[in-house]
C-alpha cells in the first residue's frame, strides 16, 4: 500500500470538495494514484468537483504578448503578491516575454542560454541579477508559442491568461480579431479543454461515460432509461469542457459555435478557432502548509 501523506490527502480535498477520510481511503484504493483517487470518489458520488488542476499557490503573473504573426503566453513565478504587483518584476516579465518571442527556445531551460533582447546577457545571468535586486526567487515556469491569426488576453492582474490562434482569411479585420478576443475571453471564464467534440480524446470519453454509467447504476434508474440518461449526461459534459458547445457567455441563447459563425457570415469571412493555450497563475503548485499536516496526520497513522 501506497505511504498517503498528509499533503497528498488536502490537494485531494482542494481538488473534489470530499472530507479528509474520503479523500485518504480513495489515495489508498487507488495506491496514491491522484487522478484515480478522483474517479473512484466521483464515482461513489462524492466528488463535488474533479477538476485536473491542483490547488492554486504560487504568486506571479500569466502574461501574453502578440507581435505580428507571433505570440506567447507564459506564467513567470515569484514569492509573493507584493513582489508579483512591484514595477521591478512587471518589468522583468515584459522583459522575459520579449525574449521568448525573439528567441527560438522552445523551453524555459532552452531559454536560460539565449540572449536577452536588446543585450549580450544571457537569461540566467538576467535572472540571477533580478533576484539579488528584487530578494525573491524567480522562475519562468512554463510558456507557450504560437504563429498565425493570434489574440492573448490577461485576467486579474495575470492571474488568467489565454492565447487565442484563429484559422481566417481575414486576419487583419477588426471584427474578426474582436471576434478571437471575445472567443479569449470565453476562454479564460468557463476554461474549456477542448476546441470540439472531436478534439476529446477517446480514452477521456469512455472514463467520463464509465463514471457517468457506474452513478446511474447507483442510483437505481430502469435499464430501459439508463442509457438514455448517460447520454444526457455526455452531451452536458461536451456543453462543459468543449469550447464550440459551450453556451457564449455574452449571449446564452447562442453556443460559441454558432457565435463565431454568426461574426464569419457578417464580415463575409472564415473564422475557426485552430488552437489555445490557457494559463492560470499557480496551478498545480502547492506552498508548504505545516499547520494543515499537523491537523490531519494522526488521520494519516
Amino acid at each position: 500500500m501506497a505511504n498517503i501523506t498528509p499533503g497528498e490527502v488536502k490537494e485531494l480535498r482542494d481538488m473534489t470538495g470530499c472530507g479528509m477520510m474520503d479523500c485518504k481511503k480513495a489515495l489508498e484504493e487507488a495506491n496514491g494514484n491522484r487522478d484515480e483517487a478522483v474517479k473512484i470518489l466521483r464515482e461513489k458520488g462524492l466528488a463535488k468537483a474533479a477538476k485536473k488542476a491542483g490547488r492554486i499557490a504560487a504568486e506571479g503573473v500569466v502574461k501574453t504578448l502578440v507581435k505580428g504573426n507571433v505570440g506567447i503566453i507564459a506564467e513567470i513565478n515569484c514569492e509573493t503578491d507584493f513582489c508579483a504587483k512591484s514595477d521591478k518584476f512587471l518589468e522583468l516579465v515584459d522583459t522575459v516575454a520579449n525574449t521568448i518571442i525573439d528567441s527560438g527556445a522552445e523551453s524555459p531551460e532552452a531559454l536560460m542560454s539565449c540572449k536577452v533582447s536588446g543585450s549580450d546577457e544571457t537569461v540566467e545571468a538576467y535572472l540571477t541579477n533580478k533576484i539579488a535586486t528584487i530578494g525573491e526567487n524567480i522562475k519562468i515556469r512554463r510558456f507557450a508559442k504560437m504563429e498565425g491569426t493570434l489574440v492573448g488576453y490577461m485576467h486579474d492582474g495575470g492571474r488568467l491568461g489565454t492565447l487565442v490562434r484563429l484559422a481566417t482569411d481575414k486576419p487583419d479585420d477588426a471584427e474578426v480579431l474582436a471576434c478571437g478576443k471575445n472567443v479569449a475571453l470565453q476562454i479564460t471564464a468557463l476554461n474549456a479543454q477542448y476546441i470540439c467534440k472531436d478534439c476529446v480524446p477517446a480514452e477521456v470519453l469512455a472514463n467520463e461515460k464509465e463514471v457517468q454509467t457506474k452513478l446511474v447504476e447507483q442510483e437505481g434508474k430502469p435499464a430501459n432509461v439508463a442509457e438514455k440518461i448517460v447520454e444526457g449526461r455526455l452531451r452536458k459534459f461536451y456543453e462543459e469542457v468543449c469550447l464550440l458547445d459551450q453556451k457564449y457567455f455574452k449571449d446564452d441563447s447562442m453556443t460559441v459555435g454558432k457565435y463565431i459563425d454568426s461574426v464569419a457570415k457578417a464580415q463575409g469571412a472564415k473564422i475557426s478557432v485552430d488552437d489555445f493555450v490557457r494559463y492560470e497563475r499557480g496551478e498545480g503548485i502547492e506552498k508548504k502548509e505545516d499547520n494543515f499536516a499537523d491537523e490531519v496526520a494522526s488521520m494519516i497513522k
